[in-house]
Protein backbone atom coordinates (compact mmCIF):
# COMPACT_ATOMS: atom_id res chain seq x y z
CA UNK A 1 0.00 0.00 0.00
CA UNK A 2 1.13 3.56 -0.76
CA UNK A 3 -0.02 6.46 1.41
CA UNK A 4 0.32 10.20 0.86
CA UNK A 5 0.17 11.85 4.29
CA UNK A 6 -0.30 15.61 4.23
CA UNK A 7 0.94 17.72 7.13
CA UNK A 8 1.00 21.46 7.70
CA UNK A 9 3.72 21.44 10.40
CA UNK A 10 1.36 22.99 12.96
CA UNK A 11 0.57 21.43 16.33
CA UNK A 12 -1.85 19.07 14.57
CA UNK A 13 1.01 17.43 12.66
CA UNK A 14 1.91 15.26 15.63
CA UNK A 15 -1.57 13.72 15.65
CA UNK A 16 -1.41 12.95 11.93
CA UNK A 17 2.09 11.44 12.18
CA UNK A 18 1.05 9.24 15.11
CA UNK A 19 -1.96 7.96 13.13
CA UNK A 20 0.23 7.32 10.08
CA UNK A 21 2.62 5.28 12.18
CA UNK A 22 -0.31 3.30 13.59
CA UNK A 23 -1.74 2.63 10.11
CA UNK A 24 1.36 2.19 7.96
CA UNK A 25 3.35 -0.22 10.08
CA UNK A 26 0.95 -3.19 10.07
CA UNK A 27 0.22 -2.62 6.37
CA UNK A 28 3.92 -2.42 5.44
CA UNK A 29 2.89 0.75 3.64
CA UNK A 30 5.17 3.08 1.77
CA UNK A 31 4.55 6.64 2.97
CA UNK A 32 5.14 10.01 1.36
CA UNK A 33 4.97 12.76 3.96
CA UNK A 34 3.96 15.94 2.13
CA UNK A 35 4.12 19.54 3.30
CA UNK A 36 2.98 22.32 1.00
CA UNK A 37 5.08 25.37 1.87
CA UNK A 38 3.19 28.62 1.46
CA UNK A 39 3.33 31.08 -0.10
CA UNK A 40 4.62 29.93 -3.42
CA UNK A 41 8.00 31.64 -3.99
CA UNK A 42 6.96 33.21 -7.29
CA UNK A 43 3.74 34.63 -5.76
CA UNK A 44 5.47 36.66 -3.06
CA UNK A 45 5.66 40.40 -3.50
CA UNK A 46 8.86 42.07 -2.32
CA UNK A 47 7.82 45.72 -2.00
CA UNK A 48 9.58 47.03 1.11
CA UNK A 49 12.94 45.25 1.19
CA UNK A 50 13.19 42.55 -1.46
CA UNK A 51 16.49 41.11 -0.19
CA UNK A 52 15.27 40.83 3.41
CA UNK A 53 11.97 39.34 2.25
CA UNK A 54 13.73 36.71 0.13
CA UNK A 55 16.13 35.85 2.95
CA UNK A 56 13.27 35.52 5.43
CA UNK A 57 11.32 33.29 3.05
CA UNK A 58 14.39 31.16 2.32
CA UNK A 59 15.01 30.74 6.04
CA UNK A 60 11.40 29.67 6.62
CA UNK A 61 11.53 27.13 3.76
CA UNK A 62 14.80 25.77 5.17
CA UNK A 63 13.20 25.29 8.61
CA UNK A 64 10.15 23.61 7.08
CA UNK A 65 12.36 21.35 4.97
CA UNK A 66 14.36 20.31 8.02
CA UNK A 67 11.16 19.64 10.02
CA UNK A 68 9.58 17.44 7.32
CA UNK A 69 12.86 15.51 7.00
CA UNK A 70 12.93 14.96 10.79
CA UNK A 71 9.37 13.61 10.74
CA UNK A 72 10.21 11.26 7.86
CA UNK A 73 13.31 10.04 9.69
CA UNK A 74 11.21 9.35 12.78
CA UNK A 75 8.86 7.16 10.72
CA UNK A 76 11.81 5.41 9.06
CA UNK A 77 13.24 4.60 12.51
CA UNK A 78 9.85 3.06 13.33
CA UNK A 79 10.32 0.75 10.34
CA UNK A 80 8.16 2.63 7.84
CA UNK A 81 9.49 3.33 4.34
CA UNK A 82 9.01 7.11 4.25
CA UNK A 83 9.93 9.90 1.86
CA UNK A 84 9.61 13.58 2.77
CA UNK A 85 8.22 16.00 0.19
CA UNK A 86 8.26 19.78 0.45
CA UNK A 87 6.19 21.23 -2.40
CA UNK A 88 4.74 24.57 -3.48
CA UNK A 89 1.43 25.22 -5.16
CA UNK A 90 -2.29 25.60 -4.67
CA UNK A 91 -2.72 23.23 -1.74
CA UNK A 92 -5.64 21.00 -2.77
CA UNK A 93 -4.55 20.77 -6.39
CA UNK A 94 -0.93 20.11 -5.40
CA UNK A 95 -1.96 17.30 -3.04
CA UNK A 96 -4.10 15.67 -5.73
CA UNK A 97 -1.36 16.03 -8.35
CA UNK A 98 1.25 14.46 -6.05
CA UNK A 99 -1.15 11.63 -5.20
CA UNK A 100 -1.63 10.95 -8.90
CA UNK A 101 2.08 11.27 -9.78
CA UNK A 102 3.04 8.90 -6.94
CA UNK A 103 0.20 6.49 -7.73
CA UNK A 104 -0.80 6.26 -4.07
CA UNK A 105 -3.67 4.17 -2.75
CA UNK A 106 -4.84 6.63 -0.09
CA UNK A 107 -4.49 10.25 0.98
CA UNK A 108 -4.38 11.15 4.68
CA UNK A 109 -5.16 14.69 5.83
CA UNK A 110 -5.88 16.31 9.16
CA UNK A 111 -8.97 18.34 9.96
CA UNK A 112 -8.90 21.27 12.36
CA UNK A 113 -12.65 21.25 12.97
CA UNK A 114 -13.10 25.00 12.57
CA UNK A 115 -16.56 26.53 12.60
CA UNK A 116 -19.05 26.93 9.77
CA UNK A 117 -18.20 30.61 9.18
CA UNK A 118 -14.50 29.80 8.69
CA UNK A 119 -15.43 26.99 6.27
CA UNK A 120 -17.73 29.33 4.34
CA UNK A 121 -15.18 32.14 4.03
CA UNK A 122 -11.89 30.27 3.77
CA UNK A 123 -12.70 26.68 3.00
CA UNK A 124 -10.69 23.71 4.11
CA UNK A 125 -7.86 21.74 2.60
CA UNK A 126 -9.21 18.46 3.97
CA UNK A 127 -12.68 19.26 2.63
CA UNK A 128 -11.29 20.19 -0.79
CA UNK A 129 -9.24 16.99 -1.03
CA UNK A 130 -12.18 14.91 0.16
CA UNK A 131 -14.53 16.35 -2.46
CA UNK A 132 -12.11 16.37 -5.40
CA UNK A 133 -10.15 13.15 -4.87
CA UNK A 134 -10.90 9.97 -6.76
CA UNK A 135 -8.85 8.09 -4.15
CA UNK A 136 -9.87 7.10 -0.65
CA UNK A 137 -9.20 9.93 1.78
CA UNK A 138 -8.73 9.45 5.50
CA UNK A 139 -9.49 12.62 7.45
CA UNK A 140 -7.98 12.63 10.92
CA UNK A 141 -9.59 15.00 13.41
CA UNK A 142 -6.82 17.00 15.05
CA UNK A 143 -8.92 19.29 17.22
CA UNK A 144 -10.13 18.78 20.76
CA UNK A 145 -13.84 18.26 21.09
CA UNK A 146 -15.49 20.17 23.89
Amino acid sequence: MKILACVNLSDSTEIVVEKIEELAKPLSAEVWLLHNALPEPDKVEFKVDPIAARESLAKRFHVEHRRIQELAERLRKAGIDTTALLVHGATVETILKEASDLDVDMIVVGSHGRGAMFQLLVGSVSEGVLHKSQLPVLVIPTHKRG
